[in-house]
């Protein structure tokens, strides 16, 4: 049994859900996601709120269950308040920018790194600190994970690309005599 899926999604003022055939899709203030449903998921959309039940009492449903009704909470927060992820950049001569819809790097490589940025996510840039938002929770971790596969922090100086809040434990070099 899933807890999450058990409990009715009420959903926030200014806030719509639609459920068609098995397309379910989120309107709100900043944007509209959709997803596909499960065929072992249903879903019934009554009175400002939304209910997800599996189709049967096989395992694969109790599981999928669970997991679009997460999708579905994760859908309703993007289209309410979005997601933030926060990267910091750190070393002696690492720079970011954006450039129209790319990310340009300089990481201390031979050539400049451009990163595509995927339509719905929004890229700004402070200082050495890089914010990337969104309203589909996905896209913003896998855009965020994208960037920091660029160069991930070392353990001797910590330089690299690191998230907000990530602890990057610092080796000892070598010790000299």
């Amino acid at each position: 049994m899933s807890r999450i899926g058990k409990k009715a999604l009420v959903l926030p003022p200014k806030t719509e859900v639609n459920l068609s055939g098995s397309l379910l899709s989120v309107k709100g203030p900043l944007g509209e996601i959709s997803r596909d449903l499960h065929a072992l998921v249903v879903g019934t959309v009554e009175n400002g709120s939304i209910t997800l039940a599996p189709k049967d009492d096989s395992l694969e449903s109790n599981a999928l269950w669970g997991t679009y009704a997460s999708h579905l909470v994760n859908m309703v927060q993007g289209v309410t308040v979005g997601f933030t992820k926060k990267l910091f950049l750190e070393g002696i001569g690492y720079k970011v920018e954006v450039k129209g819809d790319k990310v340009v790097l300089a990481l201390g490589f031979s050539h400049p790194v451009e990163v595509m940025i995927p339509a719905g996510i929004k890229v700004v840039i402070e200082k050495n600190a890089i914010i990337v938002s969104g309203i589909d929770k996905e896209k913003v971790g896998q855009f965020a994970a994208r960037l920091r596969d660029l160069k991930k922090p070392e353990p001797y100086k910590g330089k690299g690309i690191r998230y907000d809040g990530e602890v990057v434990k610092i080796k000892q070099g070598k010790k000299s005599a």
